[in-house]
Order: structure tokens, then sequence, then C-alpha cells
């Protein structure tokens, strides 16, 4: 199950993440080359969505139809003493098992009730983990309570028609996957010593998380095939409302500061990817000309404060090159801020340069070469 949980995820966020790329790259990403470092990715997508079946089977059918069974205490039981060759010993297996499941399903549904309506601030919490991750501890206990609730009235109510209901189960697979999710984030989190600099990256990832399962939850109440089942299990899942909005577009400002900025926490992140340092590497320009960038940015505005100053009026072209070279003839900025200045467009220019070739890629051009060492 958490095989097909990191499968389905990471290949669905690679998806997402090479896309975005390609909005990025622009016309650069379709111009396959050497210098194209994401059009083979982006080709290569479909290949991990349908490894060991496609995405959309993972989804509907695995997650939560393998998962269930799996990981369920008296599920397993129940269908093993059904089938056992006897009988006695099937039936006390059986009612056993049953009993057991009753109490169990009782007691989360009025575990997810009592959460639900005291917003989950009673529930007790290790008294080791981080201060700042307590109230999501307390959250995801509560969102457990509840999947626990729900999965058992589904498969009570639908039975072996629960796997045939395929949106249901996916969503039920969604809530499950959400929660494993979270889960490795805290356990992250707490593993790597409570890196601060990596707080808004936990954060954004379990408020993302969260939300999803909160959308799923509705998605598959709301569906739900009984509809006064359905109306009574949203009143005991969510009696106070949904706890939970999507993640705020601050904490996403932060995260996206760590990934364009050198840190720790960006080196934590791809600790294990290997970067090419090298210009003559796609991936290493790219790299390289961000650097050079964040060094050239104080330069830049020294710049403008001479141009807003008055400083520089003789800039016909009027672009950033012509300017670069204008404050340095006016003195504005040393020669080896210049040089930064120069460097950083070199690095630009190879990261947006598409890749061209002649017409005979170059055989004509290696014909005469071949003649000229012939003679």
């Amino acid at each position: 199950m958490v095989s097909a949980i990191a499968k389905y995820h990471v290949t669905e966020r690679a998806r997402q993440v090479v896309n975005d790329g390609m909005d990025i790259v622009g016309g650069k990403g379709i111009c396959l080359g050497p210098s194209n470092f994401i059009g083979r990715a982006y080709q290569q997508i479909p290949i991990g969505i349908t490894v060991e079946g496609a995405n959309i089977l993972t989804r509907s059918m695995i997650l939560f139809g393998q998962g269930a069974i799996r990981c369920h205490p008296y599920v397993l039981k129940e269908m093993k003493a059904a089938f056992d060759p006897d009988a006695q010993q099937g039936l006390q297996d059986f009612d056993r098992a049953l009993f057991g499941h009753a109490v169990f399903t009782a007691r989360h549904a009025f575990s997810a009730l009592r959460k639900g309506l005291t917003g989950s601030h009673f529930v007790s919490v290790p008294a080791n983990v981080a201060p700042e991750t307590r109230r999501y501890y307390q959250q995801l206990t509560r969102f457990s309570s509840a999947f626990a609730f729900l999965a058992d009235i589904s498969m009570l109510v639908l039975g072996g028609e629960l796997k045939r209901r395929e949106k249901l189960s996916a969503r039920l697979g969604d809530i499950l996957s959400m929660l494993y999710l979270c889960s490795a984030t805290l356990k992250r989190y707490e593993s790597e010593g409570r890196q601060q600099a990596d707080a808004p990256l936990m954060h954004w990832a379990i408020w993302d998380a969260m939300y999803k399962t909160q959308m799923a939850f509705d998605g598959a109440i709301a569906n739900f095939p009984v509809r006064w089942i359905g109306r009574l299990l949203y009143r005991m899942v969510f009696p106070l409302g949904h706890p939970y909005d999507v993640p705020s577009d601050r904490i996403g400002h932060r995260v996206a500061k760590l990934l364009i900025e050198p840190s720790a926490a960006r080196d934590r992140l791809t600790a294990e990817t290997y970067l090419p340092k090298s210009e003559s590497e796609a991936v290493g320009a790219l790299e390289l000309a961000l650097l050079a960038t964040i060094e050239a940015e104080p330069i830049e505005a020294k710049i403008r404060a001479a141009e807003k100053s008055g400083l520089l009026v003789d800039n016909p072209d009027a672009n950033v090159r012509d300017l670069a070279h204008a404050a340095f003839a006016a003195g504005i900025v040393s020669p080896a801020e210049y040089a930064v200045l120069k460097r950083r467009n070199e690095l630009r220019d190879i990261v947006i340069r598409v890749d061209d070739f002649p017409h005979d890629l170059g055989r004509t051009r290696q014909q005469t070469l071949l003649h000229k060492a012939a003679a």
C-alpha cells in the first residue's frame, strides 16, 4: 500500500512539476536538443504514470481497495474466517472478529463526532513533538478517526460493490494517501532536527494535504449512494464546518523564496539530486545563472538609483546592456561589478538560447573538414 501511495503521488506530482516547468521555459521546452533540459522529461512522464498499472487504476482500486483489507484490524480476519475449512472454528473466529469490528466502528464514530465538536483541541499529543506541529497532530488524529468511521460505513453499506464504485473508492484512497503524506512530513521534520528554515515547507505541505483530505471527505460524503446516511456522515465528520482553507499565499511566498535562493533548506531538498556545476550542461548553466542573477541584484539596484537621480541620461536604446555599460563608463559601477553583470548576461543568454542546426545536420561541414584533413 505504501509503495502504491508513493508511486501514485510521485508520478502525479512529477507530471505537475514538469508541466509547470514547460510553461516557464516556454518555446525552449519544445525545441529538442542538448540544451533542452526538460523536453525529454516531459516525454517520459507517461511512462512513469503507466508503470504497474495506470494511475487511474492505482487511485480508484489499489490505494483503498487493497489498503482497506490489508490495514484493517478486522476485515482480513473476517475474510479468513469465512473461508476456513473448519466450519465450527471459522464461525467462532468470524463472530469474534465481527464483534470487534462493531466495537471498532462505534468507537471511531463517537471519536470522530467528539473531536469534530471540540475542534480536536483536547486530543492528546506526544510530549516530545515540536510545539509548532502539535495542532497538526491533533487534526491528523481527528481525520484518522473520521476516515476509519467512513471506511467502515462504506464497507458495511456497499460490501463488495465498493470496489466497483470507483469514484467513491478513489476518494477514500485520496484520504488515506493524504493522511500518510502528512505523517511522513511530520516524521521528516522531526528526524531532520526541526530545522526552522524548513518550517515554511512543512506548514505548506501539511496545510495542502489537510485541505485535500477535507475535499476528499466532502466528495465521498456528497456522493454517498444512500443519501440519508451521507447527510448523517457529514454531520458527524464536520459538525462545525470545515477546519481548513487552501494554503495561504503568505506561506506559499515563503516557500517560493526558499526555492529560488541558495540556502541550507534548498540543499536539503536536493541532497540526493545530481546538480552539475558546469555551464556546458543545461541544468548547470541554469543554476549558475541563478547565482549570477542574485549576485547582480545589488549592482542593478545601484544603477537604478543612479538613473533615478539623473546620473544616467545617455542611454538611447534604453536596454539593460547599454545601461550597464553606461554606468561603467560613468564610474558608477566598478570593473569587477561590470564583469559580474556581463557574466550574468552571458549565462542568461545560455539559459534561454535554443539549439539550432543546419538543414543537413552538419554533414557538409564534416565532409569539408575530412577533405582538408586528407589533403
